[in-house]
């Protein structure tokens, strides 16, 4: 989608620092992924302590075991 928008050049040039990010492209597409990430980790967080699991639920080899698939 292209649009034109006006930003802070303080922000801008602070992202840029931060990032490594070479272009203004390249530093809002990752600033928008990180907004995305971020609200969807805090959606998940809204659940917490709304969630039961059956007895003898093991996260934790749960986890490994999505370790061990995930390639990368």
């Amino acid at each position: 989608m292209r649009t034109n928008i006006v930003l802070d050049d303080r922000l801008v040039e602070e992202g840029f620092r931060l990032t490594g990010a070479r272009t203004k492209k390249e530093l809002v597409h990752l600033a928008l992924e990180e907004l995305v990430d971020r609200r969807r980790r805090r959606d998940l967080t809204d659940l917490a302590g709304k969630i039961s699991f059956r007895d003898g639920f093991d996260h934790k080899a749960v986890r490994q075991m999505r370790d061990f698939d995930d390639p990368g």
